[in-house]
Parts: structure tokens; C-alpha cells; sequence
């Protein structure tokens, strides 16, 4: 082995028992310091004791210093490869106090009654916001219409195919229609909601609803009927982030090599059976991945609901996220949407772990 070869070799240190138990000390004493400030002060929070604490800057300063004392422990223990893990356990745990430090602080407030226009500040209820979330009636109905919204993604992607097979074939100012149906993308949901829900579809001064009424629609009321408002809801939401699953697809399209189409050509396969036996197998993991990123985005329905209906009329255009914005902003309830907002991530973890299972079983047998 040559001398430049020895350099990427670890070799073991001599460590001697008391620099490895020295580290030991330090982790484990920075971590006792660390959970006996995060209990004393958890207990504070929920009115068990008053240690004196005025905010919660003792227990970050203790996550510093047990952060500060892993890093120089894992190098007293293990030497060399301890030097090799401050690479990436400084990175770790600084992700670690950007979700876990507020989901834990979230926890905390969903099983209390804290609603900004008591007097009576934040106070621990325990499963109380469970009850009554188990009981809301406007709760479930929301969570029923992510239901049709999520159906709505099927319509969106067939579309989204349709549109990305148009712009791979050699059309007439490609480029130009390429660019037009991006037009959407480039658009927030909030200026999409302004602009054509509160603007164009304006009941009485609207183009759109001018149009209808000289095709012969007496009263065009696009958000009026819980149907129609739902649908109108779902166009909007569409017309908005199908150009970006066609802009996926339009990827995947041409990523596929013209010696495949070419050959199902030569074997008499042309039109639907191409499209179906060679075409769409060769998409199949980019379609699963433009779809699972969409559905994502849906879960995550709001602005446009918020701006336009505000879940009317009646809920039937709520939304979770839309729901719970009301719970924060319009009843001040910050204890009961929190809850509102956990339970609905661990439906939206549970229902993205079920689907990625799903997809990952049907892929297998055909790659």
C-alpha cells in the first residue's frame, strides 16, 4: 500500500479508560442537566410548580451546552472516528431543535385551553380539545371533502398526461404553448383566488358570469350551491398545479429513448397500444411521483378556499387547513386548532406512509 493510500485509513487510537470515561461524564451530565431543566420546566408550564422561570432560554442554553459536550465526547471516546462524525452530528442536531423543540412545544399547547381572548392565559385541559374535536361536526365534514378533493387529482393528472403528450409531439408553436400552459404555475393561489374567483366569477359584474347569462344562464352563481362551489373550488385548484404535474410528465416523456417507440412501431404497436404497453409502463415512476407530490400540495388547500368561500356555504367547501386557520384567526382558539393541526399530520404521516407502501408493492413487479 503506498504511502498516499495510508491517508484514508482510520486506524485505532489508544485511548486511555480515563479520556473515555471523561467523555462519557460529559455526555451523559450535560444530559442529565438538559432533561432535568426540560421536566422542571415542562412542569412549570403545566402548572404543577413554579421553579421561576420566565421563558424557555435555560432549557435551549442546556440543549447547547449537551450539543457542544456529544460533539467533544464522540472525539474523547472514539478518537479519529469521532473526529469523522463532527462531519455531520453538528448538521443533526441542529435539525433536531428546528422539529422536535416545536413540535414538542406544539404538543404541549394542543392539550391545553388557551384562547387569546381569555383572561385566564394558557391552561392545561388534557384530552378536552380531544373530546370536543371527536364531537365537531364541521371537523368532519372538512376531513370528508379532502376526500373529493383528493378524488379531483385522478381528473387533474389525466389531464396533465393529455397536455404533456401534446407538447412532446412536433406541434406548431411548441415552444409558445409550452410557455402558456406554465402561465398558472407562475401565480400564487392567492392572486389566482382575486383574480378570477373575486373578480371574473363576481355574480353580477363578472365576465365570466356576463357570458353565462348571455348563453341563456338567468343566475350564474358559481359559489352558491354546495355543489357548484365545490366544483368551481376544485377548477381554480386545478388550473392552478396541473401545468406543474405536465411539466413533470412533459420531463418524463422525453426522457424515454426514441429506440423503444421506434421498436414498438416496427412490432406493429401504434396509437393506444403503444401508448398503453410502452409508453405509459416507461412513466409509471415518474406518474407516481408527480401524483404523490400533488397530493402534498392538496392536502395543504387553503388560500384559495380562505380568500374566495371561506368554507361556505355551509362547509361545503372547507377545507382542514381552511378550518383550522378559522380556529386560530376568527375564534383566537389556539389550543383547539393545535390539536386540530396535530392530528391532522399524523393522518396526513399515516395516509403518504400507507400510499408510498402502495406504490412501492405495485412498482416492483414491473420494473
Amino acid at each position: 500500500m503506498s504511502e498516499g493510500d495510508l491517508l484514508h485509513v482510520v486506524t485505532n487510537d489508544n485511548i486511555s479508560p480515563a479520556r473515555r470515561m471523561l467523555g462519557q461524564g460529559l455526555i451523559w451530565g450535560s444530559a442529565a442537566l438538559l432533561a432535568g431543566l426540560g421536566c422542571a420546566q415542562m412542569l412549570q408550564a403545566l402548572g404543577q410548580h413554579d421553579f421561576g422561570f420566565q421563558n424557555w432560554r435555560p432549557t435551549l442554553y442546556a440543549y447547547v451546552l449537551w450539543s457542544v459536550c456529544l460533539c467533544a465526547g464522540q472525539v474523547l471516546i472514539h478518537g479519529e472516528r469521532g473526529k469523522r462524525t463532527l462531519f455531520v452530528l453538528p448538521a443533526a442536531l441542529f435539525v433536531v431543535s428546528l422539529t422536535v423543540f416545536p413540535l414538542l412545544f406544539g404538543l404541549m399547547i394542543a392539550f391545553s385551553n388557551w384562547n387569546l381572548s381569555s383572561p385566564t392565559g394558557r391552561v392545561f385541559n388534557g384530552t378536552d380539545n380531544l373530546v370536543q374535536m371527536w364531537h365537531d361536526p364541521f371537523y368532519w365534514n372538512a376531513l370528508g371533502n379532502m376526500v373529493w378533493y383528493l378524488l379531483a387529482i385522478l381528473v387533474e393528472y389525466a389531464i396533465a398526461f393529455g397536455l404533456a403528450l401534446l407538447l412532446a409531439g412536433q406541434i406548431r408553436a411548441r415552444k409558445f404553448f409550452r410557455v402558456a400552459f406554465l402561465l398558472p404555475l407562475m401565480l400564487s393561489p392567492v392572486a389566482v383566488s382575486w383574480m378570477i374567483g373575486k373578480s371574473m366569477l363576481e355574480p353580477r359584474f363578472g365576465p365570466l358570469a356576463r357570458l353565462a347569462r348571455a348563453l341563456g344562464w338567468e343566475n350564474p352563481a358559481f359559489f352558491e350551491t354546495a355543489w357548484m362551489a365545490k366544483a368551481t373550488i376544485m377548477i381554480l385548484d386545478a388550473w392552478t398545479f396541473i401545468p406543474f404535474m405536465m411539466i413533470m410528465l412533459l420531463a418524463g416523456l422525453q426522457a424515454i429513448p426514441k429506440e423503444l417507440q421506434e421498436a414498438s412501431r416496427v412490432d406493429g404497436a401504434t396509437g393506444w397500444k403503444s401508448f398503453w404497453e410502452v409508453t405509459f409502463p416507461l412513466m409509471l415512476p415518474v406518474s407516481i411521483t408527480a401524483v404523490m407530490i400533488r397530493i402534498i400540495f392538496k392536502l395543504k388547500l387553503a388560500d384559495i378556499v380562505i380568500n374566495i368561500t371561506s368554507g361556505g356555504p355551509g362547509g361545503a367547501t372547507d377545507t382542514v387547513t381552511s378550518f383550522i386557520f378559522r380556529e386560530y384567526r376568527e375564534r383566537s382558539n389556539v389550543g383547539y386548532g393545535t390539536m386540530l393541526a396535530m392530528v391532522y399530520l399524523v393522518i396526513i404521516v399515516i395516509l403518504m406512509t400507507v400510499l408510498m407502501k402502495l406504490a412501492d408493492r405495485w412498482m416492483r413487479p414491473r420494473l
